[in-house]
């Protein structure tokens, strides 16, 4: 999916903007490639073709992952967006959400499999 069809898709679960859901999916983006070993993030980026770019850019030259937990993650988004806490997590939630639509089940798995439990929670809740 393009950028714009995938901000579009958070927009319709959330019912942010545009481009609140365009700021949202970036901050997202970041925020888990700063999370994830190389590799995964190599592999987050090839897969999101055009979205993998944020990924790329933002990832770090270390292999091992290094996951927060989701209270701060959603604090780092919600200042980072400008949205409030609530905006924050359902957008979250949102992109994660579309990432597992997009990326497909076993994709996702690897990709959450780095990060604390409670991130499975987030898209769930979307």
């Amino acid at each position: 999916m393009d950028q714009r069809g995938f901000a579009r898709a958070v927009a319709d679960r959330t019912g942010l903007s545009r481009e609140e859901s365009a700021d949202i999916t970036w901050a997202v983006l970041e925020g888990l490639a700063d999370q994830l070993s190389g590799g995964e993030a190599r592999r987050l980026a090839a897969d999101l073709d055009e979205l993998g770019e944020a990924v790329q850019a933002r990832r770090r030259r270390r292999s091992e992952a290094r996951p927060v937990r989701l209270a701060e993650f959603l604090g780092r988004i919600s200042e980072r967006t400008g949205l409030n806490t609530r905006d924050a997590h359902a957008g979250a939630g949102a992109v994660l959400a579309q990432l597992q639509a997009d990326l497909g089940e076993e994709q996702y798995r690897h990709l959450v499999g780095q990060l604390p439990a409670e991130y499975a929670d987030l898209a769930q809740a979307a």
